[in-house]
């Protein structure tokens, strides 16, 4: 069925509730490999809320991908088969507690016609906020749908991707990933049998189960975390990541990176494949 423009353009659903623990902001600490050095008190400040000495678990920024999982407009009816994350930028707002109950309003932003063989870009947002109406993240994703563009919508007005500088990186560090980390991560939310099931995998066109594009965002963040950030979540105030090819769980993700007074521009690879995943990586850091 092709895209209906119009009726695309006007899906929206307000007032989505969700709620979420401490339970399942360790959980997506663990989902993008915090921890994996169980004597790193650093990293246990985020998946770890029993110590001797008492402190605050910290909820990592990007854990906000995942607080209202399922959240969105509406049903797009899209071939789903053909349909890929393109990018994602979350802009925060305020520090996201341990737990908490929040609202999600969801609305569709854009959509571009690439072309009958090019498929079709979908921009839509979600607004979380808390039970006092405050904001406290705004989501705004990007699908790519391969099977669905040609139904006479505009290609133009789509945003540009963040420069990145043409110096050598200031900073470089490899991050390793675990055989198993996508069925850690796949219990944040995101079920999908391409990162799990090894036959449906191959039916897809890969080899075997890849790597959650949203797990290896939150990795680029946890890279910013451990080097320009000093470990603390309240600098970040916006992290926005275009997916260009997809890691295979167990390979190790570098990250390249570049500041320029706040803003600190990155993209990710996997060496061993020559591959890049990440591109027009950007971290607003307060």
């Amino acid at each position: 069925m092709p895209i209906k423009y119009d009726e695309l353009m006007a899906l929206k659903n307000f007032g989505q509730k969700y709620a979420y623990t401490d339970r399942e902001v360790m959980l997506y600490a663990c989902g993008i490999g915090m921890g994996a050095d169980p004597m790193d008190e650093r990293e246990l400040a985020f998946v770890n809320e029993a110590t001797a000495t008492p402190r605050a678990l910290k909820v990592i920024p990007t854990f906000a991908s995942v607080a209202a999982w399922g959240a969105g407009p509406g049903e797009m009816n899209l071939n789903r088969v053909m349909v890929v994350d393109g990018e994602r930028d979350i802009t925060f707002h305020r520090p996201l507690a341990v737990s908490a109950h929040i609202i999600a309003d969801s609305s569709v932003l854009d959509v571009f016609d690439k072309g009958k063989e090019k498929g079709a870009v979908i921009r839509h947002k979600t607004v979380l906020k808390n039970e006092k109406g405050e904001e406290l993240a705004t989501l705004v994703a990007s699908r790519f749908a391969r099977g669905d563009g040609g139904f006479g919508g505009t290609s133009e007005g789509q945003p540009e991707p963040h420069k990145i500088p043409t110096r050598s990186p200031d900073k470089t560090i490899d991050i390793s990933t675990r055989p198993d980390q996508a069925l850690v991560y796949r219990l944040c939310g995101d079920r999908n049998p391409l990162h799990s099931d090894p036959e449906f995998a191959k039916r897809a066109g890969f080899p075997r189960p890849i790597l959650h594009g949203m797990c290896t965002y939150g990795i680029t963040c946890r890279g910013i975390l451990q080097t320009y950030a000093d470990y603390d979540p309240l600098a970040f105030r916006q992290h926005v990541a275009r997916f260009s090819s997809p890691v295979y769980p167990g390979e190790t993700v570098t990250m390249d990176m570049w500041k320029d007074g706040n803003v600190i521009s990155f993209e990710a690879k996997v060496k061993a494949r020559n591959v890049s995943v990440i591109k027009s990586g950007k971290t607003l850091l307060a």
